[in-house]
């Protein structure tokens, strides 16, 4: 019985992407409010609440340090309230500061040095990288890479390879300068580049060949019925089962190849959001929790090591677009610290609270947008 239908048996329908998606969510969020909980409590941080989720408790408990373990009915998100907070989005109350001990003062979050703030507020990304990186370790050490040498067998006629050169039999060695090590690498840098000329280094009966090609921005259909749009270069594979080869790395190196991973994944987040301030790339992209949580099912139906390698993916963007400097976000605090360490005093509580609602009405806008796009989505394939 695979991993799906192993949840399926608790429910059919939508049971078969809720249960996959918070299984994803709940660990990516765990580790996120890990990271500010463990360096916060180092930093001798008082700390009230750790919540997965938002709204009302479903069940709790206490720890010997007096904070709250906390499990919620909304499970968005969560977040780590720390003494001293008016809110869980770690505001603070001018106020209630002021009547706070000495001894008070030693644990609350809002009197630690901007270092040390900023070192909580940073640790859940940080935590969020860990987690990805930990992820593909683990992978890459035990079940390891299935690798298809990087060969051309077959060229699209007029596709951008057959305009550049290419010609079967050729072995793909480096493209601008990366070595290349099997053909899913080079699919993979070819679809994250449409319109950007690429220089590839081949090897032609023992000589090398240098091409410059460009991939073509074309959408395309995955076997769940999504349709994406990346870019092709027209190169095709034939890959003869004894040329598969399975590949394990020693825990060093599979660190080293997790690490490469995770940063690949941030660098794509990067691209394509230049991209869709440049123009080059599409907003509609962007997916809302009802994509992630349908895209959860499906990856469910690969299997466990398919859903651990989506939870990996998500934790890495999470961590990446919390670390966005708009107020109510891990960035946001973290602008709101560079500045005080420069003006040589915090900014004022009107403008911080000012700041909270723009960036409160931001993340807003931008969920309800990322959940228009889901909705658009799955309509267009009714």
């Amino acid at each position: 019985m695979g991993f799906l239908e192993t949840l399926g048996t608790f429910g059919g329908g939508a049971i078969s992407y809720v249960l996959p998606f918070l299984f994803v969510l709940t660990i990516v969020v765990f580790f996120h409010e890990l990271g500010h909980f463990l360096v916060a409590r180092w930093c001798g941080v008082k700390i009230e609440t750790f919540s997965i989720g938002f709204g009302p408790e479903i069940g709790g408990f206490y720890d010997k340090h007096g904070t709250r373990w906390r499990l919620s009915w909304i499970p968005l998100g969560g977040y780590v309230k720390f003494f001293g907070d008016d809110s869980v989005a770690s505001s603070a109350n001018s106020e209630a500061l002021a009547e706070m001990t000495e001894e008070e003062r030693r644990g609350s979050f809002h009197f630690k040095s901007i270092g040390q703030r900023s070192a909580i507020v940073a640790a859940g990304p940080i935590a969020n990288f860990i987690l990805a990186i930990a992820i593909f370790t683990a992978v890459y050490a035990t079940v390891g890479k299935f690798v298809t040498p990087p060969q051309v067998d077959a060229v699209a006629p007029e596709s951008a390879a057959a305009i550049a050169g290419f010609e079967p039999g050729d072995k793909i060695v480096s493209i601008s300068g990366d070595p290349i090590e099997s053909f899913s690498d080079m699919q993979r840098i070819v679809s994250v580049s449409p319109g950007i000329p690429l220089e590839f280094e081949v090897d032609r009966g023992g000589e090398k060949v240098k091409l410059t090609a460009t991939p073509e921005l074309r959408e395309v259909e995955d076997r769940f019925g999504n349709k994406h749009r990346i870019g092709l270069l027209g190169i095709q594979r034939s890959a003869q089962p004894d040329e598969i080869v399975q590949v394990r790395y020693s825990v060093p190196v599979a660190v080293w190849e997790g690490t490469k991973e995770t940063w690949f994944v941030i660098d794509r987040t990067v691209n394509y959001l230049v991209g869709i301030i440049v123009g080059r790339e599409s907003a509609d992209q962007l997916s809302g929790p009802i994509r992630i949580a349908e895209m959860s099912g499906q990856v469910a139906k690969l299997g466990f090591l398919a859903l651990m390698n989506l939870t990996a993916v998500l934790s890495i963007s999470i961590g990446f677009l919390n670390l966005i400097p708009i107020p109510m976000l891990d960035g946001g605090h973290l602008l709101f610290y560079g500045i005080e360490a420069v003006r040589g005093r915090p900014l004022s509580e009107r403008a911080i609270d000012i700041g909270f609602r723009l960036g409160l009405a931001m993340v807003l806008m931008l969920m309800l947008f990322a959940t228009w796009n889901d909705i658009v989505n799955i309509a267009g394939r009714l």
